[in-house]
């Protein structure tokens, strides 16, 4: 990768950060989440605007939003404002300075979003995407799987949002499920030549797993996702692995580089999938990316996200050596940010080959649903 090599005195002078609460409808009663219905996508977008009047944008995991807005608020602001919005080194010198705070969490989820918007930045000056600077898109076009919200085996709604799924082009479908009753009801809906994965949000522990994995081995589940917790129990998930034969992939909660090469070498994961806006944005990203697939998985970053950082998800996705796809939330919006500039169609998308990572999000969307 590469990075801007113009503007090396242009600096960060402000750094916002925006809520954005956008609802959605999943044509079934809301899923819950941590003790109450999910009715939104949270999103937290991170504004930064360099000297130059230059302005940036990236994304942090919006369901911890108080707990990063805290950490911008309190620490990285004050650490990054001043600072060359062109220097490769600013993020990794905060997360070292701030490392006694811990190596994962709200600090990291909000150097994710500034390291994006910085990538963004850096884009706009040098008039390049940020595939461009990341050595190059290998595809113009990827491949979305359609990521159906939970429906708790409720067969209605599980054939009904499959079969809607399949109706908007989407040709790969995951689940967010824990029984093979429940895969079961899909599969009949997809037949048995769509791929269909299964997030089971770490659903068992290393005793339970092998059964309930086992279970949904004659479904063919093209991957079996984050089935053990806690989920950085890598000897019960390579035994697990041993034990079925079924594609497990594990990674959305991982943050260190040594973390996930550790899921391949000892977890014996097939995919790993990091989140970009809670690794350290598109720089580690990136490095993950090469390094899992160097040594023999398949990097499908995490994306349950519809913000800068899924843009910043789509452009990692681009340059890696493995094609795989990228996950897209399935629902119906209140809005789509980029609905116009980086539409979804037919279950794919156009790699942005504008600035940075070629758009903006809307004004109107930002008026509308600031939260």
């Amino acid at each position: 990768m590469r990075w801007a090599s113009v503007g090396m005195d242009i600096t960060i002078t402000a750094i916002d950060t925006i809520g954005i609460d956008i609802p959605f409808d999943i044509w079934a009663p809301p899923p819950m989440s941590r003790g109450r219905p999910r009715t939104h996508v949270e999103s937290l977008y991170v504004r930064v605007t360099a000297s130059n009047g230059i302005v940036g944008w990236g994304e942090s995991f919006g369901t911890v939003r108080p707990m990063i807005i805290a950490a911008f608020d309190h620490w990285v602001r004050r650490l990054a404002i001043g600072q060359s919005a062109t220097d490769a080194t600013l993020i990794p010198r905060i997360e070292r300075l701030l490392f006694s705070m811990g190596r994962s969490g709200p600090l990291l989820g909000a150097l994710s979003g500034l390291d994006i918007a910085l990538w963004d930045i850096r884009g706009k000056l040098e008039s390049t995407s940020v595939s461009s600077l990341l050595g190059g898109a290998k595809r113009s076009h990827v491949e979305c799987y359609a990521s159906l919200m939970q429906y708790y085996g409720k067969p209605e709604y599980l054939k009904r949002n499959t079969a809607r799924a399949l109706e908007r082009g989407y040709r790969q479908i995951k689940l967010h499920e824990r029984t093979a009753e429940a895969v079961a009801f899909a599969r009949d809906v997809t037949g048995p030549d769509i791929p269909l994965m299964v997030d089971t949000n770490c659903a068992w522990t290393p005793s339970e797993a092998q059964a309930a994995v086992s279970a949904m081995a004659p479904l063919r589940p093209f991957w079996v996702e984050e089935p053990i917790y806690p989920p950085e129990d890598l000897d019960a998930l390579a035994k697990l692995r041993i034990a079925t034969g079924i594609p497990l992939g594990v990674g959305e909660n991982a943050t260190s580089l040594v973390d996930f090469r550790n899921m391949v070498a000892t977890g014996k994961a097939d995919y790993i999938q990091p989140s970009i806006v809670k690794i350290g944005g598109i720089t580690a990203m990136a490095k993950v990316a090469a390094e899992v697939e160097r040594a023999g998985a398949t990097c499908v970053p995490n994306a349950f996200y519809i913000g800068p950082g899924y843009l910043a998800a789509l452009h990692c996705m681009a340059v890696k050596d493995k094609t795989s796809p990228l996950e897209r939330m399935f629902a119906d919006f209140g809005a789509t940010p980029f609905a116009k500039a980086v539409p979804v169609i037919d279950g794919g998308i156009e790699v942005p080959r504008g600035p940075g990572l070629g758009a903006d999000p809307e004004d109107e969307l930002i008026a509308q649903f600031r939260a």
